[in-house]
């Protein structure tokens, strides 16, 4: 089969490697420079479908925990050191109302607390702990997994590639793309509204910071009354905070508001990130269906593969499963594939 992924980030290179993995030809066209170079680029790589579970439907756990697998099995450097979830005193109601709304969690004591993060010692009398979860950094996972599409699989990457930004016919947005294909696969996210009328952009705003006043090993939620943070440790002293949800689709925009609110509620979780170093800034704009759930849509040979909203990296490899399914095999998923989801 020989298929044309358009779009490098992190679904179209799940679903290359889905494909290739099935013995499929692959050439992937990216407009950008490389890959994950768009939202993906803002990720925050926690793979926590149990913590999601909290405010997601329970698809969005189902399906997380197939790819959580997948990327420990598939790239390096994936600490599966589980989650917390913390709220300071006065904000308990929160923590409790997170817990009543999700599984997979310990309750733990603050003494609990200092030995899985000692710098966090003393700051907090309880928290929930969700052992079996983990993260990764997004730029190091898709730079591997892009190593490994060539070099194992022999996919080719066409970057900078002006037919990413053709004009895709809603009958058959394949014949802009490829004439030779057998399958065309269309992962541009928010690009494809041109033929996915129905997706809306939701923007995240994060920030990575640099301290070496103190080490976490897991990421952190922090409930908080006006934004609850997250913050993902990347090693080497730096920790991405995220992130925003909002909705609009300016892409590349942060405001002050979202940085001091982000900044207040990090300073909650420890002092020492008041005197961090600011090293980077960025927003992007996440794909979404009206009910934030993803779909596989297929017309013709094209597959469109979208929707993921704020969980990139958590849906990706799930739906690349079902988008190969799909082309080999012809299996239907009602679960990504229906529009009247009340059906399953």
């Amino acid at each position: 089969m020989r298929v044309t992924i358009v779009g490098a980030g992190v679904a179209g290179l799940t679903c290359a490697h889905a494909f290739a993995q099935r013995g499929a030809q692959v050439t992937v066209l990216e407009r950008k420079s490389g890959s994950g170079q768009g939202c993906s680029w803002f990720a925050g790589g926690m793979l926590a479908p149990w913590c999601e579970r909290e405010s997601a439907e329970p698809l969005v756990a189902e399906l997380g925990f197939e790819s959580l697998d997948y990327w420990r099995r598939e790239v390096p450097d994936v600490p599966a050191e589980g989650s917390l979830v913390l709220a300071q005193a006065r904000d308990l109601p929160d923590l409790k109302r997170f817990s009543r709304r999700t599984e997979g969690y310990e309750w733990i004591d603050g003494a609990r607390l200092g030995a899985l993060e000692p710098d966090l010692a003393g700051r907090f009398e309880q928290g929930l702990f969700f052992p079996t979860e983990a993260h990764l950094e997004p730029r190091k996972a898709l730079a591997a997994l892009t190593g490994r599409l060539v070099n194992e699989y022999g996919v080719t990457f066409r970057y900078q590639s002006d037919v990413t930004s053709a004009v895709y016919d809603a009958a058959d947005a394949s014949a802009a793309v490829d004439d030779e294909a057998d399958v065309v696969l269309d992962c541009r996210g928010l690009a494809a509204r041109d033929v996915l009328p129905d997706l809306r952009g939701v923007k995240g705003e994060m920030l990575v910071l640099y301290s070496t006043e103190i080490t976490l090993k897991r990421p952190v939620r922090m409930l908080h009354p006006r934004i609850p943070v997250y913050i993902v440790p990347r090693g080497d002293g730096h920790f991405m905070i995220g992130a925003t949800s909002i909705e609009n689709d300016e892409r590349g925009r942060v405001t002050g508001r979202s940085l001091l609110e982000l900044l207040s509620a990090v300073y909650a979780l420890h002092p020492a990130f008041g005197e961090a170093e600011v090293v980077e800034i960025g927003a992007d704009v996440r794909p979404a269906f009206p009910d934030n759930l993803p779909r596989i849509r297929r017309h013709g040979r094209t597959i469109r593969v979208n929707g993921f909203y704020r969980h990139g990296f958590l849906l990706a490899p799930a739906l690349a499963r079902r988008a190969a399914e799909l082309a080999f095999d012809g299996t239907h998923f009602p679960e990504v594939m229906d529009e009247d989801r009340r059906q399953w």
